[in-house]
């Protein structure tokens, strides 16, 4: 037998999950897949979305259709807390052999994977599936290959890493529905249709629980959020710190707030601030985070707020204000400016 896991957030699920899953199936002749919905990926910042229960109702829901072969394992959300794929393999591994496992997982996740706890382990307990799509440039050298893998790497051809802990590499390429998780998000808030991309099933349920809904009915007044991020930022020392009022021109939200940094970990800091505050406050995640790991330019979406955080000299060459002209600049003051502590 040959036994798939496939992890995620499924949040939601979508067709271009069921793709990717039937056409490594097919390939690798694989008789059963675990599909395992994450409880909290390590190397994500939360988001706003559905309870984990609900989760899990949505993955088993899209995959309901498709046959025995899918099954949906729900280890990772009953084990709580975050979720790390050497738990799961290792839970795994007491039912099957390493030979016949395969972690099927995407090539943006198979060049960090360094970052993933044990990822040695992991490579010596389940092989590895990549799915890749057109235009993707397979190694063919040692030398192309991901600093990480180097030293483990006993043999390869194309398409087929040996491994020196006796597991193996893979490459599968997918030709199918390109779309992702915050893309589907995005749409179903701002009301764009989304049959194409998701299971009738999975589409009905998210409708019938109001799952993915604008921020906009938890958040009532914009321009005072902005100021409350905007004074975050002032508390930790952002530089330059700036917020803008979009409603009269044409911008992908209504409010945007800006703001530097000293070095690219004070950007990324920043971000993380502004989410603690937010989820504080309003109790509320962000719909999304992007840029985290480089902060060079992190961006923290709530809709209709966007928070900009740069690394300083990579704002001096976006130049972003450029594009706000038309907009208002709210003027926001650090509110603590001049104070003096206790003499």
């Amino acid at each position: 037998m040959k036994i798939g896991i496939f992890g995620g957030s499924f949040n939601p699920p979508h067709m271009g999950h069921i793709n990717a899953i039937q056409t490594v199936a097919k390939k690798m002749g694989l008789s059963k897949i675990h599909v395992v919905p994450a409880a909290q990926n390590p190397l994500k910042t939360p988001v706003e979305g559905p309870t984990a229960e609900q989760r899990l109702e949505l993955t088993k829901l899209a995959f309901a259709s498709y046959g025995d072969t899918y099954f949906v394992d729900d280890q990772e959300l009953k084990r709580g807390g975050k979720s790390y794929t050497i738990d799961t393999v290792l839970e795994l591994r007491k039912t099957y052999d390493a030979a016949d496992l395969y972690l099927i997982v995407g090539a943006d996740k198979f060049e960090e994977l360094a970052q993933w706890k044990d990822y040695q382990k992991i490579l010596s307990e389940v092989n590895l599936v990549i799915t890749t799509r057109p235009g993707y440039d397979v190694p063919e050298s040692l030398d192309e290959m991901p600093a990480y893998l180097k030293p483990l790497v006993a043999d390869f051809d194309f398409n087929f890493i040996e491994l020196t802990t006796g597991r193996n590499i893979q490459f599968i390429t997918l030709r199918d529905i390109e779309i992702s998780s915050s893309e589907v998000r995005k749409w179903l808030r701002t009301g764009k249709p989304v049959e194409k991309y998701l299971p009738l099933a999975v589409e009905s349920y998210i409708k019938d629980h109001k799952l993915y809904r604008n921020l906009g009915e938890r958040i009532s007044d914009y321009k005072k959020f902005a100021e409350f991020c905007a004074n975050v930022l002032f508390a930790k020392k952002g530089i330059n710190v700036r917020a803008f009022d979009l409603t009269k021109m044409t911008a992908p939200s209504e409010y945007t707030v800006i703001a530097s940094g000293t070095s690219t970990r004070h950007a990324a800091a920043m971000a993380e601030n502004i989410v603690m505050a937010v989820k504080e406050e309003y109790n509320l995640h962000p719909l999304s985070v992007e840029g985290i790991d480089e902060g060079r330019w992190v961006l923290v979406d709530y809709g209709s707020l966007i928070v900009h955080l740069f690394y300083d000299f990579v704002r001096q060459e976006y130049s972003l204000e450029n594009l706000w002209r038309q907009g208002i600049d709210l003027g926001l003051k650090d509110p603590d400016a001049g104070k003096t502590g206790p003499q």
